[in-house]
């Protein structure tokens, strides 16, 4: 199995690639492109990306150690200095792909798609949609549910 990669060199391949578009992240699309790189990672690899764990909270699936990481920022752009992160070519592609999907969203359309899919409603197993909550989205529940969507599903 490939060494995984750490979520801070995602953030920061995802950071610089999203400015050089001439596209400055909060923190909000920030998470959404970090949960739709890990997804689609799981979906189309049959493996995680990285070991940590999205947790469902109220505005969709948050990596807690970027959170924390950028949370000062608030809800304004991410500007901090970071250099782009050595990272294998099938890695690189990958994460090229996800902001050509899902970079031109708004970070609350990205929070609305995450909200109407499978792996965050099932984590919040129907809490109200202002109710905190720490619960892990099942990284299985992810791979599966994004590679239905894929039609992967129907080559294994």
């Amino acid at each position: 199995m490939p060494d995984l990669v750490a979520p801070s060199a995602v953030s920061d391949f995802l950071l610089v690639e999203s400015r050089e578009r001439g596209d400055l992240l909060t923190n909000l699309k920030l998470q959404k492109l970090l949960y739709y790189s890990q997804a689609w990672h799981l979906a189309l690899q049959n493996q995680p990306l990285f070991n940590e764990d999205f947790q469902a909270w109220i505005h969709g699936p948050v990596l807690p150690s970027q959170y924390h990481r950028f949370k000062d920022a608030e809800w304004r752009a991410l500007t901090l200095d970071v250099q782009a992160p050595t990272l294998t070519m099938s890695v690189k592609d990958h994460l090229l792909e996800i902001v050509d999907v899902f970079g031109s969203e708004s970070a609350v359309a990205l929070e609305l798609m995450t909200h109407q899919e499978q792996p965050w409603i099932e984590a919040r197993k129907g809490l109200p949609a202002d109710a905190p909550s720490s619960a892990v989205i099942s990284k299985a529940t992810m791979r599966d549910y994004y590679r239905s969507l894929s039609g992967e599903d129907k080559k294994n």
